[in-house]
């Protein structure tokens, strides 16, 4: 595949460098939804279009894939954490292509750089690979970026659904507020047996005052939770229960017995099982 030697790609890069402002105003012309959001993808994501489009295009010039794979896992990332709008980076990038091959081109015309025309469209080729690669990396990269931070948040949520609370280095205690459902059980199972063993807690009071209902289905991955509990050597205490689940719990035959002790309040379980 053909390519430029060490000199003449300075000499494009100086050509290309000359030809700054004209450059920058060809990538306007072309870009006609982005030049509007320059200043305010500046100001949001810290990201200076014109100037990393010299970089690009420097990179495309030298063949440097290395550098074209690194700068656009950068730019994959600094997209995605600020959010800013793929549509836009697709429309700059391909302005970005249509221009370096306007002023390729009119470097070919001065200095008869590819006198062979195969030799051109060979290079053209390879011109056009190059920026493909530095699309495929970018949106690589900002696709694993979103991945993470979106397993971040859920991990974040998870805990905060999840409150363990220690009280002393044996007893903790496990606050439920909200909707209960299948899905929400589901991580307070794993995320109650995980930290019975990481913090070889030896009580657990589970607390439902916030909890104004909860179906039968829910009633009983809770059961299981308390087998799973007593299973890790750890005695699990029931504050809180509503009259209303109560009386859900006996219609069903939904019973805690043998699983866990029940108190009325949180303040009853404390004064019990806390000696000040």
């Amino acid at each position: 595949m053909v390519s430029f030697s060490t000199n003449e790609e300075d000499k494009i890069i100086g050509f290309l460098l000359d030809k700054k402002e004209e450059f920058e105003y060809r990538i306007l012309e072309e870009a006609v939804n982005v030049r509007e959001k320059i200043e305010e993808i500046l100001l949001i994501g810290n990201v200076d279009l014109l100037n990393n489009a010299h970089k690009l295009v420097q990179f495309i010039v030298e063949q440097n894939e290395e550098a074209i794979i690194s700068f656009a896992e950068q730019e994959g990332e600094a997209w995605a954490t600020h959010s800013l709008t793929l549509s836009f980076k697709l429309e700059w990038v391909q302005a970005i292509r249509r221009t370096l091959w306007t002023f390729l081109y009119e470097y070919e015309q001065i200095h008869e750089a590819c006198k062979d025309v195969k030799v051109f469209f060979d290079l053209e080729k390879k011109v056009n690979e190059q920026v493909d690669q530095f699309l495929k990396a970018f949106f690589i990269s900002y696709s694993d970026y979103k991945d993470r931070l979106i397993l971040s948040q859920q991990n974040l949520v998870e805990n905060l659904s999840v409150p363990i609370i220690p009280i002393t280095p044996t007893i903790c205690i496990l606050p439920l507020i909200g909707e209960m459902d299948d899905s929400r059980m589901y991580i307070i199972e794993e995320k109650v047996l995980i930290e019975i063993g990481r913090l070889r807690i030896q009580t657990l009071i589970l607390d439902l005052s916030g909890i104004i209902d909860m179906e039968i289905s829910v009633l009983r991955k809770l059961m299981n939770i308390l087998d799973g509990t007593a299973m890790m050597g750890c005695k699990a205490v029931i504050t809180g229960l509503r009259p209303e689940i109560v009386t859900k719990m006996v219609r069903a035959g939904v019973c805690f017995e043998n699983k866990a002790e029940t108190k009325g309040t949180l303040q009853q379980a404390l004064q019990d099982y806390l000696t000040f």
